[in-house]
């Protein structure tokens, strides 16, 4: 798990190593992890946990762990009391979206106030899927199937901290092995994702039903949809990069065209990449295809 993501920051340029970042935790598997895996990987963090006092003493359960997490690994925490069911009366808007805009509008200034150069959230392939589907659902352009991307504007602040999702290369199964297996970590369960009368809370119950593999295709695909959106803008990026070698060589069947595209990159002369009928080695920079 470590690894992995360290990996996936590194490749995407999501953080710096030396300035620190604002860790939003709820106290869920998911929260828990990326600040234990943020941590070991030597980033400065500082939490942040938002209480929105919708579930009565379970948000105070909740409050109360990650301050017992945060003093346990020694990262310092900020905490946030919401009257979200007054700011939602009051902006007449749903819950959810009264939480959503409270707890980014608070990252936002949180993030200023530490000089941090980003907001992380813990939003993984489970969440990239379930993203995908509720806007398949809803119906639904390129640009909806593109799903979340790793790094984008603060909903709240389109020109503030960015927000960073190391999680995304990951699934929740995995996340919650490396908690209970590899790391000996507890988390808390929030009882409302139970419901499913919510419409996201459904989809992920559905995709209990999916294997692993089925989930981190749907997340792959979601990253080709980033590259052609990125294209049709006219935008450079990693994922735009590797949808254009997988239009040059998808004739041949090689399924690992990020990696591929990564060798390229880094000039891994002699690297062979082979599919069931085409062998692709990298020459002096650049990729010869010949068949099997």
């Amino acid at each position: 798990m470590l690894r992995r993501v360290s990996t996936y920051i590194r490749q995407r340029g999501l953080l710096e190593k030396g300035k620190p970042v604002l860790v939003a935790v709820s106290g869920g598997a998911d929260s828990v992890a990326m600040l234990d895996v943020l941590v070991r990987a030597g980033y400065k963090c500082i939490a942040a946990h938002c209480n929105f006092h919708l579930r009565g003493a379970e948000s105070d359960r909740d409050e109360a762990f990650v301050r017992g997490l945060c003093d346990q690994i020694g990262v310092a925490l900020e905490v946030k009391g919401f009257d979200t069911s007054f700011y939602a009366r009051a902006h007449k808007i749903s819950i959810e979206v009264a939480a959503r805009e409270l707890r980014y509008t608070w990252f936002e200034e949180t993030a200023k106030a530490h000089g941090c150069q980003a907001i992380c959230v813990a939003h993984h392939q489970n969440d990239q899927a379930e993203t995908i589907l509720l806007n398949l659902k809803r119906g639904t352009g390129i640009r909806g199937l593109a799903g979340m991307r790793p790094i984008s504007a603060n909903p709240m602040a389109e020109d503030g901290v960015p927000v960073v999702r190391p999680l995304l290369c990951t699934t929740r199964d995995y996340i919650e092995h490396y908690l209970r297996d590899k790391r000996g970590l507890e988390w808390v369960n929030d009882s409302t994702n139970s419901n499913t009368a919510i419409t996201r809370n459904a989809i992920r119950e559905q995709l209990k039903s999916y294997s692993k593999a089925e989930i981190e295709h749907i997340a792959k695909t979601a990253e080709y949809m980033q590259g052609y959106v990125d294209i049709l803008e006219g935008r450079e990026s990693r994922e735009a990069g590797i949808v254009k070698l997988y239009e040059e060589i998808r004739e041949y069947g090689f399924v690992e065209t990020d990696k591929i595209y990564d060798a390229l990159l880094k000039g891994e002369g002699g690297k062979v990449f082979t599919s069931k009928t085409h062998r692709a080695t990298i020459k002096k920079g650049q990729l010869c295809v010949t068949s099997v």
